[in-house]
């Protein structure tokens, strides 16, 4: 027997999976909600909706197509937020610079996204001028001016200011309907070996992303959820993987949004606290700062609900987060899948569990969310048994993963091999669909014949008082080939030596909760911890420091 194919009526619409149909309830139902840059600009959706269309008819005018590349080089604002629609919903393809990159990487990720238009905050005009000799594509500058900025001296040719073109703009524009797989948006992997690789999105993969988060975020019993009540604040640079694709789901809830611009601790504690802000996301790092910082320690968070991502959640920061009231937990992804691709979010009954287990599911990298293949295999791609124990590549598929590194097609291959995107994290699933990731595959230390996972010393080392911060990175050693050195940052005022960690790790290797050769053989007390870009540790920098 034949399939039958429908086909549709003549007149029917086809509904193009668009990022200009994300926009179609909050414009509605959420017009005088509000959308806050720091204490400078407050506007409403009705605003929003304007300053998108005078955004798209300023770039008309200044030459984008469809087709055309955009950067952007800002800090969180709500200026990002209108790029994030105007610039795709026109057919052009939004870069998000990088603007934490070195001099020398931004001009490649330009030159290799190949952005014809760059829009430039006066915070980033000493860079721009160093390198605009070395942009080959790049014909028009726009300037974002702000107020209380320092100008500093530069020759670029700027073409407008953000306000003044928008000022000079037309609120009418008519966004066209295109394939939903046109490219929406481009930016750059901050790996750690090589050049950035750059990334893309298209629509369809945006808007799918968006609806599926938004389903899994409404899920949870109670705490945890992302709701039309919350205030939401982005604690995830803008210009990396968009925010986690988190302002997208904000916009369609038509939640008030809060957009604090660079990121100074005792300011986002203030916005916390002033704008009442309820839902954010960010590396552990952040949070960290937050708690320690002055504004932090005396700021109510008991509403807070705070996704961590980048990097593990150490169970001794979650508890420090706990203790304040806040709701946290880890969400996991990477630049190539858009980027979630679960949530740590506790099951039904979790409130029957003692404090110490819902810790635990809180700090896991938790359960894929919907329309996610999420798997872990061995070196023959063969899915291994979900006991908790057993140890491989995680490797997934989702609607809204990349397809390739841009202009790269031997990484691509590389990326895809197999049909499954490769993570390169090495997980474990238990019988309940939780994951587990015991390390990065370039991150794993092997003492002895065993595979240490530094993750797993980094969480018991930040369970000791006194204890800061925590990277755990693996240094040749003759006699057992690596042996595990841990990088510790103190609380201010507390005295703990190298041998109190020793012992501290020991204790769990006796009790048989890990190996032997998971003590660390040498404890290093730093002021600081290396960052990447992004926020997470830098545990390549950190070997080549302390080898």
């Amino acid at each position: 027997m034949q399939d039958e194919v429908m086909t549709s009526g003549s007149a029917a619409y086809a509904y193009p999976l668009l990022i200009k149909q994300l926009l179609l309830t909050p414009f509605v139902q959420s017009q005088d909600e509000e959308i806050v840059y720091r204490d400078q600009f407050r506007m409403t959706y009705a605003t929003l909706r304007e300053r998108i269309a005078r955004l798209a008819n300023g770039l008309s005018q200044l030459g984008v197509r469809h087709g055309s590349t955009v950067g952007v080089m800002d800090w969180d604002s709500h200026r990002y937020l209108e790029s994030y629609f105007a610039v795709p919903m026109m057919g052009a393809v939004l870069q998000t610079v990088n603007v934490r990159l070195s001099p020398a990487e931004i001009a490649y990720t330009i030159n290799h996204a190949g952005a014809e238009v760059l829009l430039v905050h006066t915070d980033f005009l000493p860079v721009v001028e160093a390198i605009k000799d070395k942009l080959e594509t790049v014909r028009t500058f726009i300037w974002i001016d702000e107020p209380g900025s320092e100008v500093s001296a530069h020759s670029i040719p700027f073409a407008t200011e953000y306000e003044a073109m928008l000022a000079a703009s037309s609120t009418s524009y008519v966004f066209p309907d295109f394939d939903e797989n046109t490219r929406a948006t481009t930016f750059y992997t901050t790996g750690t070996t090589g050049l950035p690789k750059g990334v893309y999105f298209t629509h369809r993969q945006l808007v799918l992303h968006t609806i599926t988060l938004m389903a899994a975020l409404a899920s949870p019993v109670s705490g945890q959820r992302f709701h039309r009540g919350d205030v939401y604040m982005p604690l995830t640079p803008m210009f990396h993987v968009h925010a986690w694709g988190m302002p997208y789901i904000a916009t369609v809830m038509g939640v008030k949004q809060v957009y604090p611009g660079r990121y100074l601790p005792d300011r986002l504690a203030r916005l916390v606290r002033d704008e009442g802000v309820t839902f954010s996301h960010c590396v552990g790092t952040i949070l960290h700062m937050l708690l320690s910082c002055e504004e932090g320690k005396t700021t109510d968070m008991s509403k807070w609900k705070v996704i961590i991502g980048g990097g593990a959640l150490p169970q001794g920061l979650a508890k420090a987060a706990l203790d304040r009231g806040i709701d946290v937990f880890v969400g996991y992804g990477m630049s190539e899948t858009c980027p979630v691709l679960s949530l740590a979010q506790l099951p039904p009954g979790a409130e029957k569990l003692d404090a110490d287990e819902q810790l635990s599911l809180r700090c896991k990298t938790g359960r894929p969310v919907p329309l996610v293949d999420l798997r872990v295999v061995d070196d023959n791609m063969d899915e291994l048994a979900h006991d908790g124990k057993a140890t491989g590549e995680i490797v997934a598929r989702a609607p809204w993963l990349t397809q390739g590194y841009l202009k790269n097609p031997e990484a691509s291959e590389q990326l895809w091999a197999g049909g499954y995107l490769h993570t390169q994290d090495i997980a474990s699933i238990d019988p309940t669909g939780n994951v587990q990731i015991t390390d990065r595959l370039k991150d794993v230390i092997k003492s002895g014949g065993e595979w240490v996972s530094s993750l797993e010393v980094e969480n018991l080392i930040s369970r000791y008082e006194g204890v800061s911060e925590v990277a755990v990175i693996g240094i040749k050693d003759e006699k057992w080939g690596e042996r595990p050195v841990a990088l510790v940052v103190l609380k201010e005022g507390v005295a703990v030596t190298e041998d109190d960690i020793k012992q501290h790790v020991l204790s769990f290797s006796t009790s048989g909760k890990i190996s032997k050769y998971a003590v660390p053989q040498t404890v290093k007390f730093v002021d600081a911890i290396a960052k990447t870009s992004v926020g997470k540790t830098n545990k390549k920098w950190l070997r080549e420091q302390f080898a």
